[in-house]
């Protein structure tokens, strides 16, 4: 796969290129510039070519083939009867809410956050409870494991996980996703961890599942993923869960059934073909945002004065800390103003990303040139 080709989306009903008018650069969804895999581009002109598209079933072999890019990728040996399917996480999470908490309970979301966990719990009735991540002095964060103990023990029915973290780009170790299950597990706080960048981990860094820390763990946990951010398939809308607790599971799968969520058949076919045929793919691809990150942090580093980045374990989103700048607009306005570059807000993240912006390295490194030159002609 050559990554470095630039393909034009602007008139793709592209949500990314929609946004801004024509003359802006869009760095900001987490949705890559690049194809997918050649063996799902086959796997859907063969299914398109059958005719009908009514509704549909998990195609024979999903599910294996899942248990054994997670067995494979992540060191994770699931039951295939443990893997469900919805149209995407954010309904997925949205989803183990409301089966598992009553209105007025409280949730806990360690911000800053992707916006869509942070609003979760507000949005369903439940209340919000944060564990602020603690920003060092390098740009990394770390845990505060002080206030989580606290948070946790104050009545909270809920933890929601976000790992590898979206904005931060952390990837937790053993030791810290250890230490987090066993303070949820003694105070009967479930888990529901958002894993949906686990494949996107960069060298010197493991993704470890929560879930497969330990048996007992595993039963508190539902996690989700989805081969939308491996694959660049998240037009469609088809993710996965993982629950090891049959009670669980069975209460997920009533609720389901109240909900529109189930992926599309079109979108299960396109996941076979990804999790059976698109390793070499995402070999490549891995290789490749690591270099794109690499470009990113040196040129923050050196071109852009008044910014600071860290380099992320994982994902293919930065995280950049603005407030050097001390400027008198939110930093995502002044480059989308005055460098026709867009970027995330960092407040949407949650108050600690006030002066930060994130930005999206998963394009040919054309485009990342570009709107990191546009960025430094306005400083």
């Amino acid at each position: 796969m050559d990554f470095d080709i630039v393909i034009d989306r602007r008139d793709t009903e592209s949500a990314k290129w929609n946004r801004y008018d024509a003359d802006i650069l869009p760095m900001w969804v987490a949705d890559m510039d690049f194809s997918a895999p050649e063996p799902v581009i086959q796997a859907l002109h063969e299914r398109v070519a059958h005719g009908i598209f009514g509704y549909g079933s998990v195609p024979a072999g999903l599910r294996e083939a899942i248990c054994q890019h997670l067995a494979e990728r992540q060191n994770w040996f699931i039951d295939a009867r443990e893997i469900s399917f919805i149209s995407g996480v954010v309904t997925g999470f949205t989803h183990a809410i409301y089966s598992f908490t009553d209105p007025g309970d409280s949730i806990l979301v360690q911000t800053p956050v992707y916006p869509p966990i942070l609003v979760a719990p507000g949005a369903t009735g439940r209340v919000c409870v944060q564990n602020e991540l603690i920003l060092c002095d390098d740009g990394r964060y770390k845990i505060d494991f002080d206030d989580f103990r606290t948070k946790i023990a104050s009545g909270v029915k809920l933890f929601i996980l976000c790992n590898p973290h979206n904005p931060v780009g952390r990837v937790f170790t053993r030791e810290e996703l250890m230490q987090m299950a066993e303070i949820c597990l003694a105070h009967d706080v479930l888990i529901c961890s958002d894993e949906i960048h686990s494949d996107l981990v960069f060298a010197g860094n493991n993704h470890i599942p929560i879930a497969s820390l330990s048996s007992e763990i595993a039963e508190y946990t539902v996690t989700y993923f989805a081969p939308s951010k491996t694959f660049n398939l998240a037009g469609l809308s088809t993710s996965v869960y993982v629950v090891k607790n049959p009670k669980m599971r069975d209460r997920l799968s009533q609720s389901m059934k109240l909900l529109i969520g189930h992926p599309n058949i079109l979108g299960l076919h396109a996941a076979l073909a990804a999790y059976r045929d698109g390793g070499s793919w995402l070999d490549e691809l891995l290789v490749y945002l690591q270099q794109n990150r690499d470009y990113l942090v040196e040129f923050v580093t050196k071109e852009l004065p008044g910014l600071k980045i860290w380099a992320p374990e994982g994902t293919f989103l930065g995280w950049l800390d603005c407030r050097g700048l001390s400027l008198e607009e939110f930093p995502h306005s002044f480059f989308q103003e005055k460098a026709k570059v867009g970027l995330n807000d960092g407040e949407s993240f949650g108050q600690p990303g006030i002066g930060f912006v994130r930005i999206n390295f998963g394009c040919p490194r054309a485009l990342l040139q570009q709107g990191l030159e546009r960025m430094k002609s306005v400083l």
